[in-house]
């Protein structure tokens, strides 16, 4: 509990609901958008759930998009908080943070969307340590496409990033504080960074 982590709260998405995962595995969160605070936090979540244009819309208010390419320390960025690190998303023709390259695109077809519930992904890297092809819970239109950076691979339609991993940037597309033991394996591996 020494370390703090902070949340980021840009006025939407599952930020609570992210934070009481972490209390359930010992970790008090801070919520904020003030970039100083972030700037001093340990380790910096990105919790999203909602439209792309909005939430980048938001970060922009803020001054949050210019300053979080640089940050240093371990960094998460879940469902929306994955797809705005890369470089654009098809969801209100986004340009997003450029953090990972790629594109993030709308599923096909859109009788089979969103993609919803539990899906096997398989894994490597330090966030699946004793997690892979672990099962994870996903709700999404949208996917970034397998490229470089890709750390987990789903399937659903087609193979695309679960997550992603580029230096301390750290992102995926399902939601950690829903998938009940491996999530919070998973959240345990990010914190222990």
């Amino acid at each position: 509990m020494s370390q703090e982590v902070v949340l980021i709260d840009y006025g939407a998405g599952n930020v609570r609901s992210v934070g009481f995962a972490l209390e359930r595995i010992g970790y008090k969160a801070v919520l904020s958008r003030d970039v100083e605070v972030l700037e001093r936090a340990e380790r910096l979540i990105f919790p999203g759930v909602g439209h792309a244009a909005a939430a980048m819309a938001a970060l922009q208010d803020l001054n949050i998009n210019s300053w979080l390419p640089n940050f240093k320390k371990p960094f998460l960025g879940i469902c929306l908080g994955m797809q705005l690190l890369l470089d654009e998303s098809e969801e209100g023709n986004t340009k997003g943070l450029g953090i990972f390259s790629g594109k993030v695109q709308k599923f096909p077809p859109k009788d089979r969307v969103p993609h919803m519930g539990w899906n096997e992904v398989e894994g490597n890297g330090p966030l699946y340590k004793g997690l892979n092809k672990a099962h994870f819970y996903f709700v999404h239109s949208y996917y970034a496409e397998l490229n470089t950076f890709t750390s987990g691979i789903c399937e659903y339609i087609l193979p695309f990033s679960a997550s992603l991993e580029k230096d301390n940037f750290f992102a995926c597309q399902f939601h950690p504080e829903r998938s009940g033991k491996n999530g919070e394996t998973l959240l345990k591996n990010f914190l222990s960074l």
